[in-house]
């Protein structure tokens, strides 16, 4: 049986809270391009860490939602470490999907390889980084890569946690009685039209702001399927992030 009160009351805060605080962000002029383009200069460093700390109001939400509102405790929402293995698993898993997609992008002829690396020379540039230091790319790509390995589960994944308490830990197990599929389908497109304002601001897919939103949802709807199964498997939010 669906608990909409509850459902309905994390959805409004969570979108609530984090429309109001992109919003206010979009007003204020902040640019979200983040460097994208090679128009655009990159903004100040400190951009990053205010969309970044926007990924804790789903955890926010859960917490007012389970305490407050609804009054049913941390237990339901899967806050816990679980087993290594997945962990290890997915360090192998998810980067190789991330290659097949880059590597149909470029034989498709959707997209360029930089190999040169000339977007970070451009973005280390705008931060004032003497770009004629750097190392040759073909040194410097096998450190990016072994870079975003060590980097995506440990300090992306603090912020990626803010997230999965509240998408994976809270939302999902209520969304289950829909039946599987459709809640991994209902729980994809919500999570990706949470992304919208800073879409439609130049984030993700930069001139591409309606077809990015898109984009967006079809990414978190795939991708999200992976997400969940790990996390109804082995219990842990914690995994999800």
């Amino acid at each position: 049986m669906i608990e909409h009160k509850g459902i309905a009351a994390f959805l409004l805060l969570t979108f609530g809270l984090t429309f109001a605080y992109e919003g206010c962000l979009i007003a204020t002029g902040l640019s979200v391009n983040l460097g994208l383009s090679p128009d655009t200069p990159a903004p100040p460093a400190y951009v990053a860490l205010l969309i970044g700390l926007v990924m804790w109001v789903p955890t926010l939400s859960t917490f007012i939602v389970v305490k407050f509102i609804t009054k049913e405790g941390f237990a339901s929402t899967m806050l816990r470490l679980g087993p290594l293995k997945p962990f290890l698993a997915s360090a192998l898993i998810i980067p190789a999907c991330f290659l097949i997609i880059y590597a149909l992008t470029w034989l498709l002829g959707l997209g360029a390889p930089d190999w040169r690396l000339e977007h970070v020379r451009r973005t280390a540039a705008s931060f004032g980084i003497d770009t004629a230091t750097m190392p040759d790319s073909r040194i410097l790509l096998p450190l990016i890569f072994v870079a975003s390995l060590a980097l995506g589960p440990t300090v992306n994944g603090v912020f990626g946690f803010g997230e999965e308490l509240g998408w994976r830990g809270y939302l999902l197990p209520k969304l289950m009685p829909l039946g599987k599929w459709r809640a991994y389908i209902v729980l994809g497109m919500i999570w990706g039209f949470w992304h919208a304002p800073l879409i439609l601001a130049g984030l993700n897919y930069p001139g591409y702001p309606i077809l990015g939103v898109v984009a967006m949802m079809g990414m978190t709807t795939t991708l999200g399927i992976y997400i969940n199964e790990m996390t109804l498997r082995y219990r842990s939010a914690i995994l999800a992030g």
